[in-house]
């Protein structure tokens, strides 16, 4: 579902739940990409799924990169306002005022959930971030306590150096955020049992889900 008060792409389905699942989809990805994903993580939960405004060679995105794991700062702050209003316009078109979001993200998708956290602290009840990198050096120390962050990381990933990964998790840390570092025998992609034990953190989440 679109609607012209809302600035993305997006699909909407809503749940039986208290959860709003905000899914991100990775480099070259959509907004139906990640909906098997997300009935996966919680089928009770709203799925809220945009699409990355920018695109490139043809992929869609959610920011502009300079080259491989090198961020366009200015492009990223920018689009980071841009999906926070985003997600704060679906919140009220939705009706879903009072619902814990959590962000679900992946790779490009992920690096902004951080960069939302880092900028908009509170908008964000949780994030899943599979294989994030850390997204911009905040100037000033956000307070992000009482945000539950569970990051995935791969031992073996050839675009996400395991120091970044683990300075993100300091960086959240430092915030105030709970992070939880659940590192993988694998490369970028997914390893085999990782969504399912996504889930089961997601289910023992403190606040209303249900």
């Amino acid at each position: 579902m679109v609607s012209d008060a809302l600035t993305f792409a997006h699909r909407f389905i809503p749940g039986e739940g208290g959860r709003v699942l905000l899914l991100l989809h990775g480099t070259g990805g959509d907004e139906d990409d990640l909906l098997p994903f997300g009935h996966k993580l919680d089928p009770h939960a709203a799925l809220l799924s945009p699409r990355g405004q920018v695109l490139e060679r043809g992929m869609p995105r959610f920011f502009r990169r300079l080259a491989e794991g090198v961020f366009d700062e200015a492009d990223l702050h920018a689009r980071t306002a841009d999906l926070a209003r985003f997600i704060e316009q679906a919140i009220e078109h939705y009706g879903l005022t009072g619902r814990p979001v959590t962000a679900a993200g992946f790779s490009n998708g992920a690096n902004i959930a951080a960069s939302v956290l880092l900028s908009n602290p509170g908008l964000l009840h949780s994030a899943l971030l599979f294989r994030a990198m850390v997204p911009f050096q905040p100037a000033s120390k956000p307070v992000l306590t009482g945000t539950l962050v569970r990051i995935g990381g791969g031992l073996h990933d050839p675009i996400v150096p395991r120091e970044n990964t683990e300075r993100l998790a300091r960086l959240l840390e430092d915030a105030g955020a709970d992070v939880t570092l659940d590192w993988r025998n694998a490369g970028h992609g997914l390893a085999s049992g990782e969504v399912e034990s996504a889930r089961d953190w997601l289910a023992e989440l403190s606040g209303p889900t249900r």
